[in-house]
């Protein structure tokens, strides 16, 4: 990584001045800093693209395997999810919260250190390449659902205090942030639910003893019946509205804490 790591550098900071950028627009409406936080949010876009491929060249496989390699490509899925969802819809606010999150899951990825060669390379299969991609992009799609989630509180609670003020005129319609709070949930439980029973059959073939007493094993399934309750109440609309909005985010807080927390320290996620 030694000969792309200014390319890592870079990234960060245009990041950091994308984030600020937006953070600038959110406090005061400043529509020049907006184009220009897009701007910055496009280039860093492009740099987090030319480095996955630089190591996915120079490793030979997908780099997808290491927390490291986890934490950035998490990071560049948000970024590609962001730029998607604000062309199809553009929604003020979006941009700046997923980010928040993307350079902070960037940043997280410095206090790790890059291993040369992974020591347990003889278990990585296919199943480990399919399952990791299939976990971050649901990670994504849940993250931006919470987002939606959380703005969905913050505008119910203005409109209760009837506080008309310029930040609350930005906001969505509770109607749209619950509407695609729902169907990034839609999309994304499933795909959460399949990275879930590749990475156990995986576990299993591969740590058939004392495979079921690893935490990461049932806080996953903790998550995942948490996510599945919560979809299944909001078909059935059994939890709407205020009750569905604070349970996914209450869900996503415990997904980031067993993928930030629990998931380096699993057994069968251990490959430098």
């Amino acid at each position: 990584m030694a000969n792309a790591r200014w390319l890592y550098d870079l990234t960060i900071f245009l990041y950091a001045a994308g984030v600020l950028c937006y953070f600038n627009d959110f406090l005061q409406s400043n529509r020049r800093m907006k184009q220009i936080a897009l701007g910055l949010l496009s280039i860093v876009w492009v740099l987090q693209t030319i480095f996955f491929i630089y190591q996915m060249v120079v490793k030979l496989y997908l780099p997808v395997v290491t927390f490291f390699e986890t934490l950035v490509f998490y990071s560049w899925v948000l970024v590609t999810l962001s730029l998607i969802i604000h062309a199809v819809s553009r929604i003020d606010f979006l941009l700046f919260f997923t980010n928040v999150i993307g350079f902070g899951v960037l940043t997280l990825s410095m206090f790790f250190s890059e291993p040369t060669t992974l020591q347990h390379s003889g278990v990585i299969s296919d199943f480990i390449f399919i399952h990791v991609t299939i976990a971050i992009i649901s990670y994504a799609l849940l993250a931006v659902s919470m987002i939606f989630s959380s703005m969905y509180l913050v505008n119910l609670h203005m409109l209760k205090k009837k506080k008309w003020t310029p930040l609350w005129q930005r906001l969505p319609s509770l109607e749209k942030l619950d509407a695609f709070s729902f169907k990034l949930n839609i999309f994304g439980v499933p795909l959460l639910l399949l990275s879930v029973i590749l990475g156990s059959i995986w576990a299993q073939l591969i740590f058939s003893h004392g495979f079921w007493m690893d935490a990461k094993v049932w806080m996953s399934t903790i998550v995942l019946i948490l996510y599945i309750v919560l979809l299944y109440q909001r078909v059935r609309n059994q939890w709407l509205g205020k009750v569905a909005a604070w349970i996914n985010i209450i869900a996503f807080a415990c997904l980031l804490l067993n993928f930030l927390l629990i998931d380096p320290y699993s057994q069968f996620h251990q490959w430098s």
